[in-house]
């Protein structure tokens, strides 16, 4: 099967085209079910910003598109309606009663930030190096003993931070790794990451999932209708991942 689970929309601030035409585009591509993961309004503190996600007032508009295309297209593929958030510890509650409120399908785990949405504490682009992979690690952790993500979409994020592998990250990652392997969470293998040459995928962390034996994802992360095509570079890397002892699942149950 050729799924995606991780897949925006303009609401974002950051995406292209209209959500209907990322559900052609997936149809076209032969795709047999297409997750929208837009990512997740917050309450938000005076000292935040949404510069990069939904606000609370968009969203019952993004859920009655998509409901809407999924209804229309059932017949040619099965559209889910999810969200990508954070683990911000002060809103979990929040979240997860959103999450039963407004019918979510699930919550794909993307851990930009650490604890306040504001650009210094982006795990991408941290402002501490020193401290990143750390906070990143002990927050990731937290997030995923709460049991309410689908998978933890590229989980390694913070080497768009550091660039370079370096031996002491070993450790840190195999105590992720280790996590997502007793709860059962994936990990998602970020194709937008990999195209973009963001730092992630970043080999190492990747064979030291294979010597865990994690289950993988992988995710496109489409951020426009044309990010669907990739279908080669998905058949592509799941060879890849299965020759490092990983996994790989093509379609999801929850």
């Amino acid at each position: 099967m050729l799924c995606n689970y991780h897949t925006h929309t303009v609401r974002c601030k950051h995406a292209s085209g209209k959500d209907e035409e990322y559900v052609l585009e997936a149809i076209k591509n032969g795709f047999d079910c297409l997750g929208f993961s837009d990512h997740s309004p917050w309450p938000l503190y005076e000292d935040e910003n949404s510069r990069i996600r939904m606000e609370l007032s968009e969203f019952d508009e993004y859920y009655k598109s998509i409901h809407s295309l999924k209804e229309k297209y059932k017949d040619q593929i099965k559209i889910y309606i999810g969200l990508e958030c954070e683990f911000l510890e002060d809103r979990m509650d929040w979240l997860l009663n959103f999450k039963k409120e407004k019918k979510l399908d699930y919550i794909l785990f993307g851990h930009h930030f650490d604890s306040r949405i504001r650009n210094e504490l982006y795990f991408g682009h941290y402002k501490n190096q020193e401290n990143c992979l750390e906070r990143y690690k002990e927050t990731v952790i937290k997030g995923l003993s709460t049991g309410a993500y689908l998978y933890l979409a590229h989980p390694d994020l913070f080497m768009k931070t550091y660039r370079e592998w370096k031996k002491e990250f070993e450790k840190p990652c195999l105590e992720i790794l280790k996590v997502c392997k007793e709860l059962d969470i994936p990990i998602e293998y970020n194709l937008a990451g990999l195209i973009t040459r963001s730092g992630y995928p970043c080999d190492e962390f990747w064979k030291l999932a294979g010597q865990v034996g994690n289950k993988a994802v992988i995710g496109l992360d489409a951020h426009a209708p044309e990010h669907l095509c990739d279908v080669n570079l998905v058949l592509e890397s799941r060879v890849k991942l299965k020759q490092l002892g990983l996994e790989v699942l093509n379609h999801l149950d929850f």
